[in-house]
């Protein structure tokens, strides 16, 4: 009797651990790269540690140098105004030096009352007559007195009366003479009328202030400089103020200024 072939048989280890089969390269990587071993371990680790995405920093523009731009711009203006004075000081000065500038003198010399009196419905009418001597002592400045002049005379805080001086030309180391009429009307002048008899009984003087602006024009040489104002303030007292008697003035003082 032929004896049968022996048949192998595998035999399971029923004690040993049933564990699935895993592939050694991740299913995501390429069969390019799992060749790599290094890479592997990379990708790996990046799949179980995500990258974190990174939120970029805005950083603020710095602040414009206002502060400095502001600096050099007061800088530079004030050096323009220093040079602008240091120019005109010098310029001041040179033409102080070459024509010696003097102020203008001024004096009243005579007062002529052709009018003073109250009318019926008390207001008072007051005409004067002023002689005013002007001189002009520049040896190398002249003067132009031009129109829109103004001159009055006070008593106290009342205006008696006013009027203008005439348009002239003075030249250099020139007196002038000037005959200026002034008339006005005061309304209820029946007080002032008292007050002024009570000062002659007092002290025998009657104070008076003429005020006159004056608009002129200087001459440099054959240089015409710009319309200024000049202010003159003279305070006489008189003894009297009768109409067409003889008044004498006791004293006379005149301040000058000027203005742009």
């Amino acid at each position: 009797m032929a004896a049968d072939p022996q048949k192998i048989h595998p035999i399971h280890d029923v004690e040993a651990p049933n564990h699935p089969s895993a592939p050694l390269v991740p299913r995501s990587m390429s069969k390019s790269d799992a060749g790599d071993p290094e890479r592997v371990v990379v990708q790996q680790q990046e799949q179980q540690h995500p990258p974190q995405q990174t939120i970029p920093v805005m950083h603020s523009r710095p602040p414009k140098k206002r502060r400095s731009c502001c600096c050099r711009f007061f800088c530079w203006l004030i050096s323009i105004l220093l040079i602008l004075i240091v120019a005109i000081a010098i310029t001041v000065g040179i033409l102080y030096l070459v024509f010696r500038p003097k102020v203008p003198k001024y004096s009243v010399d005579e007062l002529r009352v052709t009018q003073f009196d109250v009318s019926d419905n008390n207001s008072l009418s007051a005409t004067f007559n002023l002689t005013i001597t002007a001189r002009n002592p520049n040896k190398k400045i002249g003067i132009y007195y031009r129109g829109g002049s103004h001159i009055s005379a006070w008593y106290e805080d009342t205006k008696l009366c006013e009027g203008s001086l005439p348009k002239f030309y003075q030249g250099h180391r020139n007196t002038t003479v000037l005959s200026i009429p002034l008339t006005g009307q005061t309304q209820d002048a029946t007080g002032l009328q008292s007050s002024i008899q009570q000062q002659l009984q007092e002290t025998a003087n009657v104070p008076l202030n003429l005020k006159v602006k004056q608009p002129v024009r200087i001459k440099l040489g054959k240089l015409k400089l710009f319309t200024i104002k000049f202010r003159i303030r003279c305070k006489i007292v008189v003894d009297s103020l009768s109409a067409n008697s003889s008044i004498r003035i006791r004293s006379s003082s005149c301040k000058f200024r000027f203005r742009l």
